[in-house]
């Protein structure tokens, strides 16, 4: 099942997340105007960007990014997103770019007067503390009148920590995520967790499957994902049974069962506690607004 969300973050500036949980290719097209910069992240999984009716392709692996800009012409967005991928991309013009640097343009390579009506396109790493911003964009449990200023102030975060080219890796909030391979340890736990959403291991086996100790283990899971390890596992067991609801395919208990619930009595009230209404409820709306 393959989504994008939109978020219009100001004028110019738009950030979008591309998610893939299905078995197919998931196909998004977008069109990008003359001007306009764009930043496309691989969180996990494999994406292909499309040119030119298929003649010319980039490829987007995970834990890279690509940076693409042509002043020239247009560059519509055709993303070509493999099964279980997850893509940000942030879009922003020219002008307010520019302007955000104006005084430390010679900074940023494609800025400079040699290279400003220019294409420019580079590749580059996800660095740990981006890899921290990309999974809070995707993970955070975010209150709705406050989404768009939180995803605005991390949308400036990510850029500006792309451009930190000097990155001094005990700049991350968390000492305990000082380096790559501690990320990668609980980016692990977290697909642990949902691979095994009905039957989740407990703390101690969890940490030992990873091989991080239960302190680094906690506290770098709150880092990344906003939550503690269980909260955010209730989270994403809840959005998967709307989801599961939403397809029409299972009724109230079977979802319940599929996420871990052994009674249908449990599974509603988390259901509730999560969306503030019953399963049954919920899809009554969704019969109702269809």
């Amino acid at each position: 099942m393959g989504s994008q969300q939109i978020i219009i973050i100001e004028d110019d500036f738009t950030l979008i997340r591309f998610e893939n949980d299905g078995t197919d290719v998931f196909h998004a097209e977008r069109q990008i105007e003359q001007g306009l910069i764009q930043f496309h992240f691989g969180i996990k999984g494999k994406a292909k960007f499309v040119f030119n009716q298929g003649s010319y392709s980039l490829d987007l692996e995970d834990e890279k990014s690509l940076l693409l800009y042509n002043p020239q012409k247009e560059l519509p967005l055709q993303l070509e997103l493999a099964p279980n991928s997850w893509v940000i991309s942030v879009i922003i013009s020219i002008k307010k770019f520019h302007a955000l640097f104006s005084t430390e343009a010679d900074y940023i390579p494609f800025l400079s007067d040699d290279n400003r009506d220019k294409k420019y396109y580079t590749e580059s790493n996800i660095s740990p503390s981006m890899a921290i911003v990309l999974s809070q964009l995707f993970h955070y449990n975010l209150h709705p009148s406050i989404k768009n200023l939180y995803y605005k102030g991390k949308g400036y975060e990510l850029l500006s920590l792309y451009f930190n080219q000097t990155e001094d890796p005990n700049a991350e909030q968390c000492p305990f995520l000082i380096d790559e391979d501690n990320v990668m340890k609980i980016r692990k736990a977290k697909d642990i967790l949902i691979a095994n959403m009905a039957e989740p291991p407990g703390l101690h086996e969890l940490s030992d499957q990873v091989g991080l100790n239960l302190k680094k283990l906690k506290m770098g899971f709150k880092q990344i994902y906003g939550d503690t390890v269980y909260g955010f596992l209730f989270d994403y067991k809840m959005d998967y049974a709307r989801k599961l609801l939403d397809s029409g395919s299972y009724n109230v208990n079977e979802v319940g069962l599929k996420i871990g619930y052994s009674t249908g009595s449990h599974f509603i009230a988390a259901f509730k506690k999560k969306f503030s209404t019953t399963p049954k409820k919920y899809l009554m709306s969704m019969n109702q607004n269809s």
